[in-house]
């Protein structure tokens, strides 16, 4: 076993042989409101170095081979901390010709006179100053134009489908990336695509196939349920769609099959307080053949009223009534009966009956849609639905 002795003086510092360590007081003892003993005493030291001028001394001359060797006159990086001899003293150190005061401004400010438009958040001290240019973008060379299609008079192909009835705009993207549709002859799958008004579009087989297999799905709607989605805690009116409510006397005889509720959606509204007919389809030809932009077809609705309408009243709800500041398009309204009126109209703006006979001192207690275009509500009983017939048009 072998035993170890320690020299006389071995616990002390090597710097300061002979001097017992520093023992800093406990941080938790520590005064602090006023600086350290150990940093009042350095302070001096340090000032006095600020003051005097920095000597530089001459740089050393490099050797022509090898690495160049570290001296207190280079000015390269320090090959330890990798920064500068200067960047490693603290500030108070630095000498005063290399601090910039804090706030004083430049004398010599940037001058942006080659900009047509301010910096962010610039102003007057940048030394830019608003012309006409900046009034008018348009007239403005540093903002271009927007682009032009190369060819601005074709159409794109999903619209000219859609324009001749072929499918909607969602269909003919899904045919055009299948590459179901030609141009002339010529298979076209790529998105996009322009083609002249006078073009030979035609779709193939397989598209065909997938139109015979989407549905359209007439519902007389109940009170209470919506059109759409779900709102306020009311149910749509798709959830009514099931084998259960499917009206017995059904003309086609069609099975139910789940798939046929995917992507079925109504085809126009119909109040939550107002019954009739309501059109859900899969298609998008019926849906923009009915509530299009351009769509013409007739909707006829019965609507019981309460009040006095006088025959200035009557002629207004034909042709002569606004809402929301847009002129209505002329309709057709004539008495069903002492209590009934028979509205067809060609149009359809939010609760768009109710608010005419309003505007002519009616109120309306019930309303119910019997026909759309030349599909008419019929014996359909309320709450059932039945699958539109192959050969029944709107």
């Amino acid at each position: 076993m072998t035993t170890l002795k320690l020299k006389p003086g071995a616990a002390t510092s090597p710097k300061n042989p002979g001097k017992p360590p520093v023992r800093r007081a406990d941080p938790a003892k520590r005064s602090r409101t006023s600086a350290p003993e150990y940093v009042a005493k350095a302070l001096p030291a340090a000032v006095a170095e600020a003051k005097e001028p920095v000597k530089k001394e001459p740089a050393k001359p490099v050797p022509a081979t090898g690495r160049r060797a570290a001296g207190p006159g280079r000015t390269g990086r320090s090959n330890a901390t990798g920064k500068s001899p200067s960047a490693t003293k603290p500030a108070a150190q630095r000498p005063a010709s290399a601090r910039k005061p804090y706030g004083k401004k430049d004398d010599n400010p940037r001058q942006f006179s080659d900009r047509d438009t301010p910096r962010r958040g610039g102003k007057q001290r940048d030394g830019f100053e608003p012309g006409e240019f900046n009034q008018d973008r348009k007239t403005n060379p540093k903002f271009s134009p927007k682009p032009l299609p190369s060819q601005p008079e074709l159409l794109r192909l999903s619209k000219r489908m859609a324009e001749l009835g072929l499918c909607s705009r969602r269909e003919a993207d899904e045919f055009i990336a299948n590459g179901w549709v030609t141009v002339n002859g010529e298979v076209v799958d790529v998105l996009g695509t322009r083609v002249s008004p006078d073009a030979e579009i035609k779709v193939s087989k397989e598209a065909q196939k997938h139109q015979s297999e989407i549905v359209t799905i007439l519902l007389h709607k109940p009170v209470g349920y919506v059109s759409g989605q779900a709102e306020d805690g009311y149910e749509p009116a798709v959830v009514l769609v099931h084998p259960d409510n499917q009206w017995e006397e059904d003309p086609t005889q069609t099975i139910f099959k789940r798939g046929h509720l995917r992507g079925l959606a109504p085809a126009g509204r119909l109040d939550i307080d107002s019954t009739g007919l309501l059109v859900l389809t899969q298609d998008g030809r019926v849906a923009r053949q009915l509530i299009g932009e351009d769509s013409t077809i007739e909707k006829e609705y019965l609507v019981r009223v309460t009040g006095t309408l006088s025959e200035e009243g009557l002629k207004k709800l034909n042709h002569g009534l606004s809402l929301d500041g847009v002129k209505l398009k002329p309709a057709k309204v004539s008495w069903q009966n002492e209590d009934q009126l028979r509205f067809v109209l060609r149009e359809g703006r939010k609760r768009q009956i109710r608010r005419m006979c309003e505007l002519v001192g009616l109120t309306v207690v019930g309303l119910k849609r019997v026909r759309i275009g030349s599909v008419a509500l019929g014996k359909l009983p309320v709450g059932t639905w039945r699958y539109l017939r192959p050969g029944e048009r709107f």
